[in-house]
């Protein structure tokens, strides 16, 4: 919930007070926010069916949940392709976005292959998506929050994520 809530604050311009822009009129990006909308959502769904023990209903959606990550890694490198021509013409937080989409695909398809083991499953899905909050999502929420350092907050918030990975799994573990 935190992640979909830090996605739905980064793009609230998009969203709510600034629909008008280039951007939410481009199909390719509708197209790559509404995968990426989904997959966050989809997130939270799957959790509440764990939680729920509604086991089977998890399995079924799963199979939306692959496509919807299929979705958020097409649709973003459509755009790397697209809107960067080039490798020298992107920034470093581009280039860095570009190879954590690699690391993103990795672990959904790790998190599929390890469906059956429940604790492994859930590592990949969350270390995954830990890997496309970066700098979209974590640049634009920091200028909503007034962070004035961005390379700073895109440093802590994704340490602070894995920490808390780390410290649940020594706690319950």
């Amino acid at each position: 919930m935190l992640m979909l809530l830090m996605s739905v604050v980064a793009f609230s311009d998009n969203l709510i007070t600034n629909v008008g822009q280039k951007s939410n009129s481009d199909p390719k990006f509708i197209i790559h926010g509404l995968f990426c909308f989904a997959w966050f959502i989809m997130l939270v769904v799957q959790s509440g069916f764990i939680r729920s023990k509604n086991y089977k209903a998890h399995i079924r959606w799963g199979v939306a949940g692959m496509i919807m990550a299929l979705g958020v890694f097409i649709s973003s490198v459509y755009i790397f392709v697209v809107v960067f021509k080039g490798w020298d013409a992107m920034r470093l937080f581009v280039k860095a976005n570009r190879m954590l989409m690699f690391s993103f695909a990795i672990c959904i398809w790790l998190a599929y292959r390890y469906r059956k083991k429940p604790i492994l499953h859930k590592r990949f899905i969350q270390v995954g998506t830990f890997y496309i909050i970066g700098p979209p999502i974590l640049d634009r929420l920091s200028g909503r929050i007034n962070f004035d350092n961005v390379e700073l907050f895109n440093v802590i918030v994704p340490n602070m994520l894995f920490l808390s990975l780390f410290i649940y799994d020594w706690t319950t573990l």
